[in-house]
């Protein structure tokens, strides 16, 4: 039976939801029963256990020849008290400390042909971390309380198809000042009430889930700058930073940096009090509570490339992908694990288990997914599904991998959405349908696929993320800038407020592309920003950097405004950011941009880049791609109310139409049929 706090949280979300004009039988089904069975916290087989007077401390390291637990007295202390540990046939050691309990701070030294005895290293199972401020990430483990009231909170459970995600991060959504937040930067500030940022972003906007990019704790700190450091030379990041998070060290530690005590002070300490572990928790229940699930970003096939990370001096042998020389193999920006192996399966399975259960993440979207095997892929989302099976699972299924996914039961990235319609990548002169034009071999027939949820591609719409932007590459809108020839990728932005204000054309290509995203069969996700077009500009620290005031393409490094959410550029477009509003509420009001499949859809091509589509006899969709020309058709018998053009979105209606409509150029329409 539903006591009466479960009572009152689920009458709380229904009564923000029926505001919404989105609640319904089944969802108010799936709030109430999410309510009533909240995750069993998940036993991890290592790490350290607290018991009523002592702590277990149990590691792998199959090949060492002595192990020596650690107990360090201070953070910032080099050396400690070393015990001895037990070995077992099997490669565990373990060791019982007496009279010893939360708040114990702790690493291991190893010996053995694969180790170096001068490092000590922190605990690869850490549930909490003390880490430095310095390129080799040096960490010690802190022994933390699992105990946190959580209200009879749990997964959410939104169908997938009812997804509308928002990629953020964590700390550019609230750091600016401009966002209103107290606790810049940090869990506690992204929940803050009542200011312009974080929480009360996504709230107004009206999506359902938010994914986080990487907030496990990682290395944010690169390699010095111009000088050589143990055979490296950094010659691509003055500004010393990993800001985005894609160098995961710890695989169960939140990051300590967006703690409300965390600092970038160079060789400070972060995590000293382990803020981090309830602070995200609180982070996570609030956003529960206002119908947000929350997926996380993890990166599960590599590590740091120069970090201290302690399955590297524990046995790189066992977890990494080596040379005949036994040498990192590494890609991109780490050295690989070896995730075909079972030993890194069960690090990588028993990470997600744990952050499923005792932080109630409802899902999760994985880095470089087409690094991993098909058999570790679909352990994954078996393993995953024994503990929730509504969890959310995509990833980046790039090298054409995306069907092989999908038939997994994996979503992934639908790169095709976005090409098809801002056109491609790097050749800037290969335009889309938003330029009124289709790439060689593309046409009509593409659009209506991706609209359809890309079967060719997908066996489920389920499976299909759609976006026109995400962290990685030109955001859509200096895309958009550059491919038009407004800009050029060195041009200078003198007045960065002054060039975020859309002219007439950018505005409609920006409202044609939400409008196609937002009303096609599959999860659509918007960058943050996105829903304003914003624009990443590289913008004048104190790092001296010749490309101050470009545009910048890969802003993955900075820690500063070229990232940080500026709240006021979203009243420079505040007519596009009411338009996003708009199309999310009409989403989430009509099923048929959710659950329609294609014996529901009626397609009519109007042009050579026009198309309309009728869904189920009770929804008309008319976009029309061409950039000079309206296009003028007939519409179904009987008549129907418009309720989106390229001006605005009002579900209780624009005007009545029937008989003819014509669609202006770059521009797209939705119409509800009266009777």
């Amino acid at each position: 039976m539903l006591n009466l706090v479960t009572l009152f949280r689920v009458n709380k979300q229904i009564s923000k939801l029926t505001m919404k004009k989105i609640i319904n039988l089944s969802t108010l089904l799936i709030m109430i029963s999410s309510c009533m069975t909240p995750p069993q916290k998940h036993t991890l087989p290592y790490g350290a256990f607290l018991q009523e007077h002592s702590i277990e401390f149990k590691l792998y390291a199959p090949n060492a020849t002595n192990v020596y637990l650690v107990i360090f007295d201070d953070p910032e202390a080099n050396s400690g008290v070393e015990y001895d540990m037990n070995p077992s046939e099997s490669g565990d050691w373990t060791y019982s400390l007496e009279n010893s309990g939360i708040g114990t701070m702790y690493g291991y030294r190893l010996l053995g042909s694969l180790n170096d005895e001068s490092v000590i290293v922190a605990d690869p199972y850490s549930k909490a971390t003390i880490t430095q401020n310095s390129w080799r990430h040096v960490a010690k483990s802190l022994v933390i309380s699992d105990e946190f009231d959580w209200e009879n909170d749990t997964w959410l459970n939104i169908p997938e198809r009812d997804l509308i995600i928002y990629e953020a991060h964590v700390r550019d959504m609230t750091v600016h000042p401009t966002s209103e937040a107290n606790s810049k930067g940090s869990y506690k500030g992204f929940i803050e009430p009542n200011i312009t940022g974080g929480i009360s972003h996504l709230k107004s906007l009206g999506v359902n889930a938010v994914q986080f990019l990487p907030l496990w704790d990682f290395a944010n700190v690169e390699i010095p700058y111009k000088q050589e450091a143990a055979g490296m030379y950094n010659d691509w990041n003055p500004y010393e930073r990993n800001h985005w998070g894609y160098m995961p060290t710890f695989y169960f530690a939140p990051e300590n940096y967006y703690a409300s005590d965390g600092t970038d002070e160079p060789f400070a300490w972060n995590g000293k009090n382990g803020l981090a572990v309830n602070e995200m928790k609180n982070m996570v229940k609030s956003l529960h509570k206002e119908g947000i699930s929350v997926i996380l970003d993890v990166v599960v096939n590599h590590v740091s490339n120069y970090d201290w990370h302690p399955l590297k001096y524990i046995d790189k042998s066992v977890y990494f992908k080596l040379d005949d020389d036994l040498n990192f193999l590494s890609q991109c920006c780490g050295n690989l694990l070896a995730t075909e192996e079972e030993p890194v399966r069960q690090y990588i399975i028993e990470s997600l288990k744990y952050w499923m259960t005792d932080y109630h993440i409802d899902g999760f979207r994985f880095d470089q997914a087409h690094l991993l095997s098909a058999e570790t892929a679909t352990i994954i989302i078996d393993e995953l599904k024994k503990i929730n099976p509504n969890v959310i699972i995509y990833g980046e299924a790039w090298n054409d991998r995306e069907a092989e996914f999908s038939k997994m039961g994996w979503g992934s990235f639908n790169a095709k959405f976005r090409d098809v319609l801002r056109g491609d990548l790097h050749k800037y002169s290969d335009k889309g349908f938003l330029f009124g034009n289709f790439r060689d071999g593309e046409s009509l027939k593409n659009l209506q696929s991706l609209i359809l949820g890309t079967p060719n591609i997908y066996q489920s719409s389920a499976h299909a993320v759609n976006f026109l932007e995400v962290h990685d590459d030109y955001c859509l809108n200096d895309y958009l800038r550059l491919s038009s020839g407004r800009k050029s990728k060195d041009d200078i932005i003198q007045d960065p407020m002054r060039h975020i204000k859309l002219d007439d054309d950018l505005l409609r290509k920006n409202k044609l592309g939400a409008l196609i995203l937002l009303t096609s069969q599959g999860i659509p996700v918007i960058h943050q920003g996105q829903d304003w077009a914003h624009s990443q500009i590289i913008a004048e620290t104190d790092v001296n950097d010749p490309n101050v005031g470009k545009m910048d393409r890969n802003p993955y490094n900075k820690d500063n405004e070229t990232n940080w959410v500026n709240w006021l550029e979203k009243e420079k477009n505040k007519e596009l950011a009411d338009y996003y509003s708009g199309l999310i509420d009409l989403r989430r009001t009509h099923t048929e941009f959710r659950h329609a499949t294609k014996k529901d859809f009626k397609f009519q091509g109007l042009a050579d880049h026009a198309l309309g589509y009728v869904i189920r006899d009770r929804i008309a969709v008319y976009i029309n791609g061409e950039n000079s020309t309206a296009v003028e058709t007939d519409l179904p018998e009987g008549k129907w109310q418009l309720i989106v053009n390229n001006e605005k979105v009002n579900l209780n209606g624009i005007r009545q139409v029937s008989g003819k409509i014509s669609i202006p150029p770059t521009s797209g329409i939705v119409l509800q049929r009266i009777n």
